[in-house]
């Protein structure tokens, strides 16, 4: 059975290394929640509010990320493989060492240019 977190108000919570592989979290807040080394693999994050959020080395792979405000999180060495960040929210976001093969940008929201990529 897969989590179902949509519309969740999860703000600072601790979820490290949480196992959330194809899990519902449209719509949730999440805002400054740590979910490092998380298994979010194919888990459905559209619209969520992922602001300030630290997700260093997760998994997100086929990810869904679309709408998600994801402005100030922290995706150091994160893994995107055919992960959607259409109209997301990107301003300030960290992604140095992350793996990004195939991520679908569509059309990524910049507030301000303040987007950390790896060279």
């Amino acid at each position: 059975m897969k989590a179902d977190l949509s519309a969740a108000s999860v703000h600072y919570t601790n979820l490290n290394s949480a196992k959330l592989r194809g899990a519902n979290l449209m719509e949730a807040d999440l805002y400054r929640a740590h979910l490092n080394w998380a298994d979010l693999r194919g888990a459905n994050f559209t619209g969520a509010n992922l602001r300030e959020a630290t997700l260093d080395s997760s998994f997100l792979a086929g990810a869904d990320l679309s709408g998600a405000d994801l402005r100030g999180v922290s995706l150091l060495g994160a893994q995107f493989q055919k992960t959607i960040l259409s109209r997301a929210k990107l301003s300030g976001v960290d992604f140095r060492d992350a793996k990004l093969d195939g991520v679908d940008l569509g059309v990524p929201i910049f507030e301000r240019p303040s987007l950390v990529v790896p060279i």
